[in-house]
């Protein structure tokens, strides 16, 4: 299958450029093609491999839909913006609606809030076809601004009366949902997108060898920080009480992978702290062998749905220490696999730390209730759960419900 490079918005799409009706043809929509790339490949392989022509769409992403259509999907670029306001996000509309007049679809999955309203927006209309959404983390939630509520909260309702099926990833959501006019038996609550088995385990040579290329000393205990760089996943709570830390645990060494639009604020903020032991890693696609050389995991996040890093570092055999929100708490049980802290509470962040940090054996504990505790999240589990929603929403039509699962890759 070939990308799809999208046409100017007055434009008439060619015909040679869209297939007409195909026999069974499935989309999945998010804002960015590496969504799709990073959580839902197992699913598009599982339908694909049930004879279903799959889709993909989101902003353009040269390097994300390459890797898509080489996998053999088909990719439809629309100019949609994270952005709620942001005027691009109208020719994305328009795009949606001319491709949805144009071609055929069983099965429309969406994520992502601004790719989700506007795909179902542009879907209302038509008369055949089901729309799923996967809603990975209300934006209205407990303790959300204010902004939020107003926002998000009355789209969402009204958006409501144009999804066919919702998928909830935590319990708060999964409970406000069955109060915001969706049809009755159309919410399902599915304990996320799936965690995979590790697929490389390194021996004690090949650990050695990556702590020493990371500047990690035997003595060091590594707590590793997994996230975008941006302002939500509140790095900053961690590193203004990282002095601390240090002073009642020299061994304490920080590893935070990922990249964003915040590196250069967490960069001089580091510097100008003089914080030691501090290492930025920027995106890595190797986040599995990082946990294994890893001790604790830390996620202090302002909003989540159900992040994949803290169930990768469950599988893992982490203990982790989180924020006290929504999807941290479905994920981690108070003083059995990890600590939950609330935030603007620094020294009991600290005293977190330094319980794990001094104690090989509650490490250990923990991290082997983390590994018992996180097995409803499996992805042999979740996809089951997936794919009867999907023969649900295709009118029964029979798919392979076989647990074999397929790497949906690290972020």
């Amino acid at each position: 299958m070939r990308s799809l490079l999208l046409p100017r918005a007055k434009e008439e799409i060619p015909k040679s450029e869209l297939p007409l009706m195909a026999t069974k043809r499935i989309i999945f929509v998010a804002t960015v093609y590496q969504h799709l790339l990073n959580f839902h490949l197992p699913y598009m392989k599982r339908l694909k491999d049930n004879g279903y022509e799959v889709w993909a769409a989101g902003a353009k992403e040269n390097k994300a839909s390459s890797k898509l259509v080489k996998l053999g999907y088909t990719c439809f670029d629309i100019p949609v913006s994270r952005e709620p306001l942001d005027l691009c996000n109208i020719r994305a509309f328009l795009e949606l609606t001319k491709l949805f007049k144009k071609v055929g679809f069983d099965l429309i999955h969406v994520h992502t809030p601004i790719a989700s309203l506007l795909t179902r927006l542009a879907f209302r209309g038509t008369t055949n076809g089901k729309v799923i959404y996967t809603a990975h983390g209300f934006h209205f939630y407990r303790g959300a601004p204010f902004k939020n509520w107003l926002l998000y909260y009355p789209v969402e309702r009204l958006a409501s009366k144009w999804t066919d099926y919702l998928i909830t990833i935590n319990e708060e959501d999964y409970k406000r949902a069955q109060k915001m006019g969706y049809r009755k038996g159309s919410i399902h609550f599915i304990q996320g997108i799936g965690v995979d088995i590790p697929q490389t385990n390194l021996n004690n040579e090949e650990k050695k060898t990556l702590r020493h290329s990371l500047g990690i000393e035997k003595k060091h205990i590594v707590i590793s920080y997994v996230a975008e760089l941006n302002k939500n996943k509140n790095h900053h709570y961690l590193l203004e009480n990282w002095k601390s830390i240090k002073q009642t645990c020299p061994e304490a060494y920080l590893l935070i992978i990922g990249e964003g639009s915040e590196r250069g604020k967490l960069e001089s903020f580091i510097k100008k702290g003089s914080l030691e032991d501090v290492k930025l890693l920027g995106y890595r696609n190797d986040v599995q062998k990082l946990l294994q050389i890893t001790d604790i995991m830390s996620l202090l996040s302002f909003r989540e749905g159900l992040p994949k890093s803290v169930m990768e570092a469950k599988m893992a055999k982490l203990p982790c220490i989180v924020s006290d929100v929504r999807g941290l708490r479905d994920l981690i049980t108070h003083g059995e696999d990890g600590y939950i802290v609330p935030h603007k509470q620094g020294e009991l962040l600290i005293s977190a730390f330094a319980e794990l940090i001094k104690n090989t054996e509650t490490r250990a504990v923990m991290g082997e209730n983390a590994l018992t505790n996180i097995k409803p999240y499996r992805m042999e589990s979740v996809i089951k759960d997936y794919m009867e929603v999907y023969v649900e929403a295709l009118n029964g039509d029979s798919l392979k419900l076989e647990t074999r699962c397929y790497g949906a890759g690290v972020k």
